[in-house]
């Protein structure tokens, strides 16, 4: 067997692998959620099997959280967001982070994320490296490259990282979690036009802007 081929039989399995995790951690939750239900739902032989391709649970709980959220793959292509305008940069991570919409496992997972990261302080904190802190810490990185550049204006891009995300993050919510019906008439690309409208009316340099 060709090492091309070696490589793609691996990937291969990875992902099959990490389809079953998201699935079984949406379902039983991290804590509850065992090697033994993943290799079931992967249809692999031995649940020992994970570990050839997975340091172990966290690892693996790691791996479906960066593979299968958009916004967490556009941020390993940072470099190339630190260079695009404000509304092109923005637009294209608020799509990323609403894309999670469209996988009804993801969607599931967040929901057991949440419950479980309340009463595990240590779930929180994982996921908190995992994705919030990760994302939050890039876009006030970029907000703040920007403001230097004088295509923004000035102030905390901290706060300002958390105004952008606050809505989108909120809209989530309200689809999914805390259900509003009103939220359901609002398309996921309307979300994200109107809040990059709303930011950057507030956030663009006014002696610039004109």
């Amino acid at each position: 067997m060709s090492p091309r081929r070696d490589a793609g039989e691996y990937e291969s399995k990875r992902q099959q692998i990490i389809d079953a995790a998201l699935h079984v951690f949406a379902t039983k939750g991290f804590e509850k959620a065992t090697n033994k239900d993943i290799a079931d739902e992967a249809r692999i032989a031995s649940p020992g099997l994970i570990y050839h391709y997975f340091k172990d649970k966290a690892d693996l709980f790691k791996q479906v959280m960066q593979e299968r959220a958009p916004v967490l793959q556009l941020l390993d292509h940072s470099d190339d967001l630190m260079e695009m305008p404000p509304r092109e940069a923005l637009t294209m991570i608020a799509t990323a982070f609403l894309k999670m919409l469209e996988n009804r496992h993801a969607v599931s997972m967040l929901k057991m994320v949440l419950s479980e990261a309340v009463k595990r302080p240590a779930m929180a904190e994982m996921v908190v490296k995992i994705g919030p802190g990760r994302g939050l810490a890039f876009i006030a990185r970029y907000l703040s490259y920007q403001m230097e550049k004088g295509t923004l204006r000035k102030m905390d891009p901290n706060a300002a990282a958390r105004c952008f995300m606050g809505p989108l993050a909120g809209y989530m919510l309200t689809r999914e979690v805390f259900i509003l019906p009103d939220a359901l008439s609002v398309s996921p690309e309307m979300m994200v036009q109107t809040t990059v409208d709303i930011f950057l009316h507030g956030m663009e340099d006014r002696e610039t802007s004109g």
